[in-house]
Order: structure tokens, then sequence, then C-alpha cells
């Protein structure tokens, strides 16, 4: 009987110890670093901190290129006045904008397409190309052409695409003060839509 308790309150002290140590450190939010941390970590040092992500930052309106808004392809004579094949045309336009703690701001772009069938044109897969361009000025920070397929099936005049572009990262001297330009084909590189 004497072997059972000497066990039990050998189990006890331990996680009485355990306990103890693990508060060790000083009071929460002191910075200390105790005897409990380094087992809890595994180590001498404290992991770093987190720095959490701004989110109310500068975050311009998507702004489509002059002649980017859509691309038509046209059947018959080598003047284009034959009848509509196909349209591709840019739909929702949207952008996230997130502060980083040293000052710059990575931003996400979504841009949506539509692809339509004309009178000439039937079912398959069309190339929709999409250029997006963040700047400042005459300042160019990312240019990112995507090439997505929208598959058109049969019985069917037209589908729904979309792109999301992440980890543009626009360095802190401009985080307030540049543009996000959106466009089909290389457009983007051309001049803004007034």
């Amino acid at each position: 009987m004497t072997n059972g308790w000497g066990r039990k309150a050998g189990w006890m002290l331990a996680a009485l110890g355990l306990s103890a140590l693990t508060g060790c450190g000083g009071a929460p939010g002191e910075g200390g670093f105790g005897v409990g941390d380094m087992l809890l970590t595994g180590g001498a040092t404290l992991a770093p901190a987190q720095s959490a992500e701004i989110v109310d930052v500068y975050c311009p309106a998507v702004n489509v290129v002059d002649g980017g808004s859509a691309i038509q392809v046209r059947g018959g004579g080598s003047d284009g006045s034959g009848s509509l094949r196909s349209q591709i045309a840019l739909g929702e336009l949207a952008r996230e904008c997130v502060g980083q703690p040293d000052g710059s701001t990575v931003v996400r772009i979504g841009v949506e397409a539509r692809a339509l069938l004309g009178v000439g044109g039937s079912a398959g897969r069309y190339d929709v190309p999409i250029q997006i361009v963040v700047k400042r000025r005459g300042t160019v920070l990312a240019n990112r052409s995507r090439r997505v397929a929208a598959a058109i099936p049969a019985g069917e005049t037209q589908t729904m695409v979309s792109v999301v572009e992440e980890g543009i990262v626009v360095p802190a001297a401009y985080a307030n003060d540049f543009e996000i330009e959106v466009g089909l084909g290389s457009a983007a590189a051309g001049r803004r839509r007034g």
C-alpha cells in the first residue's frame, strides 16, 4: 500500500513542479522569458512576434485602358467588315490592397471576362489575353500578362472566365500614389481611358 501512495505522490509532485515552471518568467505581457517558456518553446529564444497586416491603406480603383475593354473577331472580308464571329469583353474588376509593416502594399487584382459568340461564330475554345499594369505616373511597378481559355460548349453562346493576380508589391515610396490598369490583349501598355 505504501508503493501506491508513493507513486501517486511522485506524479502529483511532478505535475505541480511542471505547472510551477510554466508560470515562471514574470507576469503576462512583461516580455520575460523563463524556464517554463524554454520548456514550451524548446529553446532559449522567444519566437519573433508576428507583425499584423495593415488593411486600411490607399487602394485605387481599377481603370480599363483605352481600347482594352473588348476584342472582336470578324469573319469575311480583309477589311474586317464581315459578320461578328466572337467577342471577348471585360466584366467585373476588383482589387485588394494590404499594407505591410515595412510600408509597402501588396495588391491582388481580380478580372472577369465574358466570351460571346456572334452570328458567324461556333462553339469552341477562345483565348483571353489579360494585361495588368500597376504603375506610378510613368514608372511601371508591375506588368503581368495572363492568358486563359474560355470554352464555349455546343449549344451555348457565352461563358465567363476569371483571373486573380496576386503578389504585386508596391514599394513603400509609392504606396500612396499608384494606379491599377487592366486591358484585354496588349492594350494595357497604351493610354488609359479618361
